[in-house]
Parts: structure tokens; C-alpha cells; sequence
């Protein structure tokens, strides 16, 4: 089969665009629909300071280097869990990136050791706490991305959401009606809220299956494995679902997220105008200051009940 857009041999059919790329056009094709992303979202401007939440995975190891790429000034923060081999191999993934390809470009990598600063892993500190790990990794890894990206005065925080992640965890939403969320599930959040970072994800156009070639393809080395944490995940259950739904109908996540997003951009005015109600439900935590709807955020009230089962 021949590239879509060159005499070459294709290297990567994909049946939701009937299209088929070499690896030079392929690479082109995901740098195009990255910037597609970042435009149409109004995401952020080669002025500004980015930072890129990485984890050692493929879509956040391939998000730095295109952002990098694209001649966007991007740094990254690493936030070590101390899940064992897996953050050991991870972490690697991620200093080598840096080591070989960001830091020459004039980026840098922040690294954040839970261990050496709250004083054990995630999985030791979700037991001291009796809350599923996963659910006591997400706070810790939000906490440390947004503060991080405050004090050090980031204008926007980057995660590597694909497609895959951003319709599955819509069908989530929509399964259990979860409107509150369903509201808040865009690519872009603004920073209207005093005390929380701009986020974004500029994969929202690219599905798994894409940021894997993208990786191989470009020699980015990450970590293939998945969480030994995140087994039995609902996540998983929802992604077999559509990626099913996908074989049998080429482009039902993109049809699926991007309507969405279209009837949400409808109402736009009433989406992101987050401002006076749930301004007035936030104050700064009385510990750490940053933003929360109780006097003492969940990330603290989570440190100090493990400090308290030591």
C-alpha cells in the first residue's frame, strides 16, 4: 500500500482517516493534528512557558518531544511513586529523554521523589490511608503538577491525554451521569479559578494506537508496561469496549469525543464561565494554600493521616 501522501510505502494504515502514511508522513500527520489541537483549543503560544506532566508512558514521552519540536518552550516534571521497578524503569525513560534530547534543546526536568518528600511510595501511603491506590495517586500527581507549575510560573500544565483516554473516560461519565464532570471534560481548562493552573491536552486528537507508532517510529523510548497499580481499573473495561466498537466501525471515538465537544462548544459561554459559583465554594487549604472547597485540601488531610499511622 501506498502513502497517502507521498510514492512511498506505508508503514501505518489508519482506517478512521482512510488514509495510509510512511514513516516521514506519518510523523508529519500527528505533528499537523498536534497543532490542529493547540489552535482550535486556543491551548498556548510559542511565548509561552510550558510544562509537560511526563511519566516515562508513551503519549507523555511523545508529547514533550513534539512539543519540542514545534519549537514550543517546554520543560517536564517527573513525579517518582515509588511503585518498584516500574518507577525505577519509567524514571529511566524519563532522564534519558532529557539527558539525550531535551536538555540540549535548552529544556529542563523537575523530578519529584514522593519517598524522599512525603516519605514513602504511593501504594505504602494509600494503605496508611485506607483509599485505593489509584485514587490516592491522582491527588498526589494533580497536587505536585499544579503547584509546581504555580510557584515555578508555567503559563500553561500539558498532559498527554490521547483519544483513547478522553472518550473512554467520557463514556464513564455518560454511563453514571456524572454532569459535573461531563462539564469540566474539555481539552483546554482555563486557569479562571485563582489558585489552579492552565491545562491542557493536545493528544486529544490522536488515538493510542498513533502515539505508539509515533513513538517507535521517532526512536522515543518509554515504558511499555502498564501500572502494576492500575489492574482491575474501570478505565481498561471502557477502553476494551470502544476499541471494540472501533474494529467493527472505524472512527467511533473520534465521532463519539468530537460531538461531544461540538454540542459543548454550543455552550461555551455557560461551560467555562466556572467563575461565581464555584469561586465562592474555594479558599486556600490552611496548610499549603492551595485551592480547595474545605478548610484543609485532600492532599493534606491525606499526608497527615499517613504521618499519624507511621
Amino acid at each position: 500500500m501506498r502513502c497517502k501522501k507521498c510514492p512511498q510505502q506505508a508503514a501505518i494504515k489508519l482506517p478512521q482517516h482512510n488514509a495510509a502514511y510512511c514513516k516521514t508522513c506519518f510523523t508529519e500527520f500527528v505533528h499537523s493534528q498536534v497543532a490542529k489541537a493547540i489552535k482550535k483549543q486556543k491551548m498556548f503560544s510559542h511565548d509561552d512557558r510550558i510544562l509537560v506532566a511526563v511519566s516515562g508512558g508513551k503519549d507523555s514521552m511523545a508529547l514533550w518531544a513534539i512539543l519540542l519540536k514545534l519549537g514550543y518552550r517546554a520543560d517536564a516534571l517527573y513525579v517518582d511513586l515509588g511503585i518498584g521497578n516500574y518507577s525505577m524503569q519509567s524514571r529511566q525513560k524519563v532522564e534519558h529523554f532529557n539527558d539525550s534530547v531535551a536538555q540540549p534543546l535548552g529544556a529542563t526536568l523537575q523530578i519529584h521523589t514522593l519517598a524522599e518528600n512525603e516519605g514513602a511510595g504511593v501504594k505504602e501511603l494509600a494503605m496508611m490511608i485506607n483509599r485505593p491506590t489509584c485514587s490516592a495517586c491522582g491527588t498526589m500527581k494533580r497536587y505536585h503538577f499544579n503547584r509546581t507549575a504555580l510557584e515555578k510560573d508555567y503559563d500553561v500544565m500539558a498532559t498527554g491525554h490521547n483519544l483513547d483516554d478522553e472518550a473512554s473516560r467520557l463514556l464513564g461519565n455518560v454511563l453514571h451521569w456524572q454532569t459535573d464532570f461531563l462539564e469540566k471534560q474539555t481539552p483546554t481548562l482555563p486557569a479562571s479559578l485563582d489558585g489552579f493552573a492552565k491545562k491542557v491536552k493536545p493528544l486529544y486528537r490522536l488515538t493510542e494506537r498513533e502515539m505508539a507508532a509515533y513513538a517507535i517510529i521517532n526512536k522515543i523510548a518509554y515504558i511499555v508496561d502498564e501500572c502494576p497499580m492500575s489492574k482491575g481499573s474501570k478505565m481498561l473495561v471502557y477502553k476494551d469496549v470502544l476499541n471494540r466498537l472501533e474494529e467493527a466501525s472505524p472512527g467511533t471515538k473520534q465521532v463519539f469525543y468530537f460531538q461531544f465537544l461540538d454540542k459543548q462548544a454550543k455552550e461555551q459561554a455557560a461551560t467555562q464561565n466556572i467563575t461565581a459559583q464555584d469561586q465562592s465554594r474555594l479558599s486556600p487549604c490552611h496548610s499549603c494554600g492551595q485551592p480547595t472547597s474545605m478548610e484543609v485540601c485532600t492532599y493534606c488531610k491525606m499526608m497527615t493521616k499517613a504521618k499519624a499511622a507511621v
